[in-house]
């Protein structure tokens, strides 16, 4: 089966290694669009079951990764104990409830206890959680535990801010109501002042979420 004429950057051979069923997925696209009253046969609709599998292998392939293969290499022994930030990384993740997108940015801080992480990793964990069916709080908890199980830091705090579509288009239709979640661990969550510090950071200069 070719693949052809897509906007993505998947191969046959990625999209075989994602996990995806490829003849299921796009037989169960097909049946919805039947049962939504189109006609899969249709021009603008002849490869849509295809278009739409291949485009949940890139938006769920945080699924295929694991933290200790992000992070290779990329922990260093450093003599350093204040606090690292790496604020406002973006991110798109997916509603378990409705498999509608939620969009927003993650802050995360963690003050080492002898290893430093590789900048890039922080957002590339936060990628690996998104892309997956989330709900935003276990997503928030993920990328905290998850760093301080790979650093064992004095502390970690992550805050996520994100706009959900199926607030926004659907339902209570409320297009500027935004979520906020946060997970603490070590000293984030027994020191008041050091909480502030990282809350006082992330705020300093933040713009208005927006899609």
């Amino acid at each position: 089966m070719e693949y052809l004429d897509y906007d993505d950057n998947f191969t046959a051979d990625t999209l075989e290694s994602s996990g995806i069923d490829v003849g299921v997925a796009q037989k169960a696209v097909c049946e919805l669009l039947v049962a939504l009253g189109e006609n899969p046969e249709r021009e603008g609709l002849r490869r849509t079951p295809e278009r739409v599998t291949r485009m949940y292998a890139e938006l769920l392939s945080g699924y295929k990764a694991n933290p200790g293969a992000i992070v290779n290499d990329a922990l260093f022994q450093v003599k350093y104990d204040e606090m690292v930030i790496v604020r406002d990384i973006e991110f798109y993740s997916m509603c378990e409830h409705h498999m509608l997108p939620f969009i927003g940015r993650a802050h995360v801080a963690y003050i080492p206890n002898g290893k430093v992480l590789g900048l890039s990793k922080i957002p590339r964990i936060v990628d690996m959680f998104s892309r997956r069916l989330q709900v935003q709080e276990r997503m928030t908890r993920q990328i905290a535990d998850s760093i301080r199980d790979l650093l064992d830091p004095q502390g970690v705090a992550v805050v996520v801010e994100a706009l959900h579509l199926c607030m926004m288009m659907r339902g209570v239709r409320k297009h500027n109501a935004r979520m906020t979640t946060s997970a603490m661990h070590g000293a984030f969550r027994t020191n008041p002042a050091t909480r502030q510090e990282f809350l006082d950071n992330i705020s300093r200069g933040a713009s208005p979420l927006q899609i």
